[in-house]
């Protein structure tokens, strides 16, 4: 299972729920590539079984709006029928970002393994857990 983990990350914690990702997936069996958004687009999209998008909340509750969102709104159109998985940290907010996120994925006819892991900050020992546990979520 060919799985990749495509973050974009200001402060390094999205990075870090990144790595447990792609540590969970590793641990169930795949061969991960884990790649900034800026390393990712919707041509790839099918260079792999499944894929685990990470982005911190900004602004006003919204994905990273000048390289995340424009990398996934262009993934957006090839995503049905795709294993997919969420995450992300916030630092205000209530997690809007992430249900309007998932709303849209599923809009999309994605297909989420779990549902998504959101952080406050740093990611602490729950958090590192949930995001192995969402990486192999996507291997199962």
């Amino acid at each position: 299972m060919k799985t990749a983990v495509v973050f974009w990350s200001g402060t390094g914690n999205t990075e870090a729920m990144a790595q447990a990702v792609a540590e969970g997936a590793k641990v169930a069996g795949a061969q991960v590539d884990v790649l900034t958004c800026d390393m990712f687009n919707e041509t790839m999209i099918d260079d792999y079984d499944a894929i685990a998008f990470g982005c911190p909340s900004m602004g006003a509750e919204q994905l990273e709006e000048d390289e995340f969102e424009p990398m996934f709104s262009a993934c957006v159109p090839k995503l049905g029928g795709k294993k997919i998985a969420l995450f992300g940290s916030y630092g205000w907010g209530d997690g809007e970002w992430m249900r309007n996120w998932q709303d849209e994925c599923e809009s999309a006819d994605a297909v989420l393994t779990s549902e998504p892991v959101i952080c406050n900050d740093a990611p602490d020992d729950e958090a590192v857990a949930a995001c192995k546990a969402l990486g192999k979520s996507l291997i199962n």
